[in-house]
Order: structure tokens, then sequence, then C-alpha cells
């Protein structure tokens, strides 16, 4: 009898999967322990196995494709069993047309069908908007790093595209010239729909990507459409600054992997590719130097842009893609989970010790930060309800300890994520802080590096501000606001003399964690950066 294989739940946040392969095809035979398909969900890729035995019936969902926790992902049964009252009277793939599978995909994207819908000559290629997390719909050029009209090798940086979680750079796949940019610099697009077209020189590729513009362009006589295009080059070629180059540090993925496993700072790496790119064998033939690399003029700290104030005129600045997901969660965090806040101040006094005596030791340089984010993650450890999230109808206890570290871009801020910090010491937390806080700003963080955080810290003391209060990253149920260090009178034994005092204010979502809870974390927290000593018991 066939058995009905369901998307499985993979994570207890998973609410679908998307099958990123099929192992099996309909009509291949399945063993028990078989690895089915590979399933993207909100976390990782994972192998599926099959539990039963038998042959490949029906597929529920296209290689590529997503469905819901417990939708049909596959039906196993027996060759030639009639499996029509299982998929509700349809058919199984194998009997589906091509034709069918363009419908099912013009329906899921009628724009791209649209932009595509021309013949596309031959040697040409259609490069679409890719998907470059599960939660982008959308992209945006944040740079052309070609122009139309240049060649393009396999391998060559094509574009930066922006997502609603990071800028990330794009590769072409393919050899050719570039014949048409589907979408402007600084525009954006949504996924699946023309990116770019590239081919043999000279091959007319208007009616491709863009039936609305040719629409247009009828109605002009072909001398001014020919003007116009000779108009339009030069003033983008003018619009890409110089300097841009400096932002980030050109290299291919395989290289940037590579120099991850090795811990190789990039900065610091001369590149032999392509406008000075770092690839494989720059990687496989560094070799440090005695001293770092000072001379990087990238690593300055990003700030947002400086807005000339002219009287009685209104200006605007258009959002971009990772302001627009802040904004949308913070508004769904506020709006949605009952924010309370607890504060406590700390003496600092054994602290500042401490961390003269750290970095008094060769080739060790501590911050305060460091420090909090060290004492924050063991306290979770003792109190593993505040490092919880809420799951509608059930709260979800975090195997981990993967502490988020708000960081100011220009474009608004971002939490990229140190994985299980507690067993991290503290000139681990310092390396990877810098790492991550310095690619931040200059927008080569990857999606994964800012995803997972179990709680959250924010810290604005560098800027003098004493106390403060955040809104929750969800699906956090805290978030720990640390001020600045500040001189002031307190009584100590009976007599009053200077202390050094820090404020801290704790955001709880009262759902999960509850005040007296909120407050016990703090008490550790508290012990822990006052007696330094207690956090190596």
């Amino acid at each position: 009898m066939a058995e009905v294989i369901t998307m499985p739940r993979l994570s207890d946040t998973m609410t679908e999967g998307k099958v990123a392969k099929w192992h099996k095809k309909v009509g291949d035979k399945v063993k028990e322990g078989d690895i089915l398909a590979e399933i993207e969900t909100d976390k990782a890729v994972q192998d599926f196995e099959s539990e039963v035995e038998g042959t490949l019936l029906y597929v529920g969902v296209e290689e590529g494709s997503a469905a819901a926790v417990d939708l049909v992902l596959a039906i196993i049964g027996n060759e030639g069993e009639d499996i029509s009252g299982l998929t509700g009277g349809a058919a199984a793939p194998s009997v589906a047309t091509e034709e069918k599978k363009e419908e099912q995909k013009a329906e899921s994207n009628p724009a791209a069908t649209e932009e595509t819908s021309a013949e596309v000559p031959a040697g040409v290629e259609v490069i679409t908007m890719p998907r470059l997390s599960d939660t982008m719909t959308e992209g945006k050029v944040a740079k052309w790093h070609k122009n139309v009209g240049d060649t393009v090798k396999e391998g060559d940086l094509l574009a930066e595209i922006e997502t609603d979680k990071a800028v990330q750079d794009f590769e072409s796949e393919f050899n050719g010239i570039l014949l048409k940019q589907g979408v402007e610099e600084g525009g954006a697009a949504p996924v699946d729909t023309v990116l770019a077209i590239i081919g043999p020189e000279g091959t007319d590729v208007s009616a491709v990507g863009a039936p609305k513009a040719a629409a247009k362009s009828t109605d002009q006589p072909a001398e001014q459409k020919s003007e116009k295009k000779t108009e339009e080059k030069p003033t983008t070629t003018n619009q890409q600054p110089a300097t841009s180059n400096s932002d980030r540090v050109a290299i291919s993925p395989l290289a940037k992997k590579m120099a991850q496993e090795k811990g190789v700072d990039i900065n610091s790496v001369k590149g032999s590719g392509e406008n000075g790119r770092i690839v494989k064998k720059d990687i496989e033939n560094y070799q440090p130097s005695a001293k770092p690399a000072a001379s990087a003029p990238t690593a300055s700290p990003a700030a947002q842009v400086a807005l000339s104030f002219v009287q009685g005129e209104d200006t605007e600045t258009p959002n971009s893609q990772v302001r627009n997901i802040i904004a949308k969660r913070l508004s769904e965090s506020k709006f949605s989970a009952p924010h309370y806040y607890l504060m406590v101040e700390i003496n600092m006094d054994k602290a500042i010790e401490a961390r003269k005596e750290i970095n008094s030791l060769p080739d060790t340089k501590i911050s305060f930060n460091d420090m909090i984010i060290k004492a924050t993650a063991v306290a979770l450890r003792k109190h593993p309800q505040v490092n919880s999230s809420w799951a509608g109808d059930k709260v979800i206890h975090r195997g981990n300890i993967n502490v988020g570290v708000a960081v100011a871009i220009p474009d608004g801020l971002v939490v990229p994520v140190l994985k299980n910090t507690d067993q991290m010491n503290y000139t681990q937390i310092s390396a990877a802080v810098k790492d991550m806080a310095g690619r931040a700003k200059s927008k080569g963080l990857k999606a994964n590096e800012m995803e997972g955080s179990t709680f959250s810290i924010s810290n604005l003391g560098m800027f003098g501000i004493e106390t403060f209060t955040s809104i929750i990253n969800q699906p956090n149920a805290a978030i720990l606001s640390v001020g600045a260090i500040i001189e002031k009178p307190i009584v100590k034994n009976g007599q009053i003399v200077v202390g050094n005092i820090m404020k801290l204010s704790l955001a709880c979502d009262h759902r999960v964690v509850d005040g007296a809870t909120g407050a016990q974390f703090l008490q550790t927290l508290k012990t822990y950066l006052e007696s330094p000593l207690t956090l190596l018991l």
C-alpha cells in the first residue's frame, strides 16, 4: 500500500521547507535509509531519508520549490499502483507535460514570464534576479561591476545585490558581452525577473526582458532612440564613484570561504585576479607578513551619510532594502511582544582592574563590551528561560547560547551573531566582534552570520549614553542595553567614595520572561561583572 510522505518539520521555527535537490526521480526504487531529497529549512539544508521502501510514484514539490510543513512531499508504493485518491485525483508528475510546468511557473511569478516571453536569440543567456536568502522576495542592485558592452567571463563579478539581510557579490556563470542590464543601479526587482542578458556582441535583445519598454520605443523614431542610448551610457558611467572599491574587498566566494577556514585576514591579501580580485590561489599562496596590514583604508568606520541642511528645502532619501526590513521587524516586535524593562547599576571597579591585567598580556586587547558579552553568555546558562523564544502555543528553550551584537551601519542596524558564545574566551569574542562589526559596516556580512541569535546586546556606552532601552530583536525574548561607565559618588563601607558605575537595562518579552526571572538574571550578571573571577568558577 502506498505511503504518503509529508514535508517534515526539521527545526522548531520551520513553517515551510524548500526542496533544494531531489535524489530520487519518479519511478526510481527507494530503500529505507536512502536519501530522498535535500530540504532547505529556515536554518540549513538537511538530507531527508526515506523510512519506507518501494517505488517513488509521486513528487508533490518540484525541485527548487517550497511547501508548508505537513503537505504532501512524495508518495512511495508499489510500481503501477493507483494513487489518484492520495493526490486528489491528480496524475503522477511523470505524466505531466513540460507545458503544464511552465504554466505553473508563470502563475507563481507572472512578472518573470512577462519579461522572458519573447524568443531568446541563439547563444544569448538571460540571467534572472537570484534568491540569495530564504526570506528574499526582491533584490536591489547596489552596484554594477560591468557596463553594457563590457566583456564578461565566467566567474567575473557582475553586480552587488542587496537583499533583506546583506549585500552579496553576484558572479557571472557565462562568457560573452553584457548586452543589457535589466535593473538599473540602485533599482530593485522581484526574484526571478530579468537582471541581465549576456550573449554574442551585436545581438539584438531589445525584445527580451522589457516588452513594456519596447512598446514605448515604437512611438519614437529610431534616431531618437539611438540618441537616447548614447546620452544615457556616459551618464551611467559617470555615476560610478572611482573609490567605490574601497568599500568592500573584491574576493571570489571560494576564496572567501578558504580565508575563513584558514583564519586569513582578506584585507592583507593582494589579489591576482581581474581588477585586483582575490582568487583561490591567492589564499593558497598567502604568507602572513610580520606586521598587520595597517594600510587598508577600507577599515574606516561607517557613518550615516551626512546631509546638508538647506533652510526651507525638504529632501528625501530612498529607503534601502535593509532599512525597510529593519523597520518592518522592529514594528512587529514592538506591537506584538509586551515589553517591560528592568534596570540595574553595576560597580565596574573590579572589572576595570581585571581588564587592565588581561590587556597587559602579550597580543591581548579586550574591551568592556567583550567582558559584558562573556558575562551575559555565562549568565544565560544559569537562566535558560531568558534564552528562549515565544512560538505561539509554546515556548522554545534554545539549546545553544548565540549572542547577537547590535552594530550601527549607514542603513540602520544589523545584528551579527556569535555562535555558542558561552564556549568562547575573551580573545575569541574580541576577534569575532571586531571582524563582524568591520564587515557589517562595509556590507560584507553573509546572511547566515545574522541568523540564529537567542539573545541580543546593544551598547551605546561609547557615545556617552548613560541609560536607554531597546526593542527586542525577535525571536529573542530579551535584549540588554549597555550604557557608559560614569564616575560618580557611591557609598562604600559607610563612606562616600568615587566609583565607576555602569547602568544596564533589560527589555523582556513578558510572554516568556516573568519579572522575577528577569531580575534574577540581572542579579547573576551583576555578580559576574562586579566579581570577574567568578566567571572562572
